[in-house]
């Protein structure tokens, strides 16, 4: 009786995620995406010299990359709730929209943040 009890109690902890996640996973030991809460600047002239884009959040991991028109770029974590890209004149070189984005690979899959419109005019 006391081995089917402690049986029952070990798959019930497994099937529910276990105990003490560890922080800023969804509960199952899988990283939570991040969210870009803002991006420094949020437009830039098309054609102009490259920048260095400041991204804000909350949930990136120490390995996150940002993304711009779906292209890596080289990333260096400030802070745990910041970013900041190097982002090449060759990147925004035509006007009209590009997506941001964050990979915090958190996992073997990683992780993708919401996506935010960068503006190029």
């Amino acid at each position: 009786m006391k081995l089917s009890c402690i049986l029952l109690i070990a798959l019930l902890s497994l099937g529910c995620g276990g105990y003490n996640a560890p922080a800023g996973t969804n509960g199952m030991g899988v990283k939570a995406a991040a969210n870009i809460s803002a991006l420094i600047p949020r437009s830039a002239a098309a054609g102009g010299p490259g920048f260095t884009l400041t991204v804000n959040r909350t949930n990136f991991a120490a390995n996150s990359v940002v993304f711009f028109a779906a292209t890596a770029m080289a990333t260096t974590v400030v802070t745990a709730n910041q970013l900041m890209a190097t982002i090449p004149a060759s990147a925004i070189a035509t006007a009209g929209t590009v997506q941001v984005y964050v990979n915090s690979a958190g996992n073997i899959y990683g992780v993708n943040s919401n996506t935010v419109d960068f503006m190029l005019n």
